[in-house]
């Protein structure tokens, strides 16, 4: 995936925001290319899960569609460890199309990391900045 440093920008942000709580979001791609973050709030409320509000999931996926985009992908942040899918996120992962990003903001610089993960199984996947 292909990702504009403003995006990549509101990413880091967001995650910074939200610390010590995980954040959460979605992506809508075109082409492979990341074209708008909406961020979602985590009804969890916690620093190591997140939970996306099915209403506010439903309304930004319903946006995604009516702008002419793909659901690219589906991101939260990692606060308290590496941006590597935990069991609960491998166990959250319903859109095998998507990807699953992870912001990892425990360290002294974010670190952002994407993966396919279908069946259990997690495959890292190559993100470009622009």
């Amino acid at each position: 995936m292909r990702i504009p440093r403003a995006i990549f920008d509101d990413l880091i942000a967001h995650a910074r925001e939200d610390a010590p709580n995980e954040c959460c979001g979605m992506i809508g791609t075109k082409d492979g290319r990341a074209v708008q973050a909406f961020r979602t709030r985590n009804a969890a409320a916690s620093p190591l899960r997140y939970e996306m509000d099915p209403n506010e999931q439903l309304k930004v996926y319903n946006a995604i569609e009516d702008a002419g985009l793909d659901l690219g992908a589906i991101y939260h942040s990692h606060t308290r460890s590496e941006p590597y899918p935990s069991q609960t996120d491998i166990n959250l992962a319903a859109w095998p199309d998507s990807l699953y990003l992870i912001i990892g903001v425990a360290g002294d610089e974010p670190d952002l990391r994407g993966y396919r993960i279908v069946d259990g199984r997690i495959d890292e996947a190559e993100l470009t900045v622009e």
